[in-house]
C-alpha cells in the first residue's frame, strides 16, 4: 500500500512539474494564469510568481486581471517579499476599487510596510512610511475587521519611533553632554506627551541636570542646582513612587547639601 502511495505521489509530482513547464513555454496567457492559480492553491508560491510575472502585462488594466493580480500580490506576500507585495497590493486596491478583496489588499499592503520596519536603532524611514500607510487605511476603513490589528501595528511602530528618539537623548547623557541631554529630553517629552518612556525621560533629564549642576563652575552652580531641583519635582509629580525614587532621593539630598553653602 505504501509503495502504491509513493508511486501515485511521484506521478502527481511529475504531472505537476510537466504542467508547470508547459505553462512556462505556452504563449497563451490564460493557460499561464490557470496553472499559476493551481500552484498558488498548492502553496507553491515561487513557481506561481514566475508565471504571474510572465502573464501580468497581458492582464494589466483589464477586468480579467482582477484575480490574476490578487493572487500575484498574495504570492509575493506569502514568500515575504514585502517591498514587492506592498507595491502590488496597493496597486491592486487602486486598480480595482469595486473588488470585494480591496479592503484586504489595502490592509495587507500597509502591513507589508510594517513588516519592513527595522529595529529602533536603525534608520526609521520605513517605520514612518508604515505609519503613514496604516493611518491611511484606518481613515479609509474605520469599520474594518482589520482595524484592531492596524491600531496594534500603529501603537507598536509609534513606540519604536519614540524609543529611537529617547535613546538618542539618553546617549547625550552617557557621553556627558548634559546640556544637549536636557534639551533633547525636553523636546522628547513635549513631542511625545503620552509616551511609555516618559518616566525614564524625566529621570534621565533630572540626572543630566544634577550632573551639570554638581560639576558646574561656581558662578553658575546655584542656578543649575535649583534647576535640578525643579527636574526632581517634575519626576515626582509625574510619578511619586517612581522606580528611580531611591536614586533620585540621594541626588536630591546631595543637591540640598550643595545649596546650603549659598544660604550662609
Amino acid at each position: 500500500m505504501n509503495k502504491i502511495l509513493i508511486v501515485l505521489l511521484a506521478l502527481t509530482t511529475l504531472t505537476s512539474c510537466s504542467e508547470y513547464q508547459k505553462a512556462l513555454k505556452s504563449e497563451d496567457p490564460a493557460v499561464k494564469a490557470e496553472v499559476a492559480k493551481k500552484l498558488y492553491d498548492d502553496g507553491k508560491y515561487t513557481k506561481a510568481i514566475r508565471l504571474y510575472e510572465q502573464v501580468a502585462p497581458s492582464y494589466k488594466g483589464k477586468p480579467q486581471g482582477e484575480q490574476v493580480f490578487y493572487y500575484f500580490s498574495k504570492s509575493y506576500y506569502a514568500t515575504k517579499q514585502y517591498y514587492l507585495a506592498g507595491y502590488q497590493l496597493e496597486n491592486y486596491a487602486a486598480t480595482y476599487p469595486k473588488s470585494e478583496k480591496r479592503e484586504e489588499a489595502a490592509f495587507l499592503g500597509a502591513e507589508c510596510y510594517y513588516r519592513l520596519s527595522p529595529i529602533y536603532s536603525l534608520d526609521q524611514i520605513d517605520t514612518q512610511k508604515a505609519l503613514s500607510k496604516l493611518q491611511k487605511f484606518i481613515d479609509t476603513y474605520p469599520n474594518s475587521e482589520y482595524l484592531p490589528k492596524a491600531n496594534e501595528y500603529v501603537k507598536e511602530l509609534r513606540e519604536k519611533e519614540e524609543k529611537k528618539v529617547f535613546e538618542v537623548a539618553k546617549q547625550y547623557n552617557l557621553i556627558s553632554d548634559y546640556k544637549a541631554a536636557i534639551k533633547a529630553f525636553d523636546n522628547f517629552i513635549a513631542d511625545y506627551p503620552g509616551t511609555p518612556f516618559k518616566e525614564q525621560a524625566l529621570f534621565y533629564r533630572f540626572d543630566a541636570a544634577y550632573k551639570l549642576a554638581i560639576n558646574s563652575v561656581p558662578n553658575k552652580k546655584q542656578e543649575r542646582l535649583n534647576f535640578a531641583l525643579n527636574a526632581y519635582s517634575s519626576l515626582l509629580k509625574f510619578k511619586s513612587d517612581t522606580e528611580f525614587k531611591e536614586k533620585a532621593d540621594k541626588m536630591f539630598a546631595a543637591i540640598e547639601t550643595e545649596l546650603q553653602q549659598f544660604s550662609k
